[in-house]
């Protein structure tokens, strides 16, 4: 009797156990959950991208001043600093939306605003446009039936 009930113990809690297990892996395989981990990775590599180019650039700029005094060409050249080029009006954009339900919500807004709609064309416009030359009528030179 002891050992049916310990058995049965076992069994439902491996049970609740495996329940547990593929709730949770459920859970992590749902699209806003992986779009989510996406977002994520995406901004930590850039984050690590980042990083390395920072490191190459103090590497290189070491790199230079050993070179300019192993050749001793400290102050003899004037030399402009290079401005780095920015582009006017373009925002920056870091934030990835994680929200579910709206994952176009840290994109920028589209600057094609150029189209017109379906009922706002003009009289003018509408007979500028080139009409065809409607087909005779009693059949199309181009049938192959005779």
């Amino acid at each position: 009797m002891v050992r049916r009930i310990f058995w049965m113990a076992v069994g439902a809690g491996a049970t609740v156990w495996a329940m547990n297990k593929a709730n949770a892996a459920v859970h992590r395989l749902t699209p806003d959950s992986l779009s989510g981990t996406a977002a994520r990775g995406a901004l930590h590599l850039g984050d690590l991208a980042k990083q390395f180019a920072q490191d190459v650039k103090a590497g290189m700029a070491e790199r230079e001043e050993q070179l300019r005094d192993d050749l001793g060409l400290h102050g003899t050249a004037v030399v402009e600093p290079r401005r780095p080029r920015v582009l006017r009006g373009e925002p920056q954009y870091r934030a990835i939306s994680a929200a579910p339900g709206s994952p176009a919500a840290a994109l920028p807004p589209s600057s094609s605003s150029r189209a017109v709609p379906n009922g706002a064309r003009t009289a003018q416009a509408i007979e500028s446009t080139s009409r065809r030359a409607l087909p005779q009528r009693g059949g199309t030179p181009n049938r192959k039936d005779h």
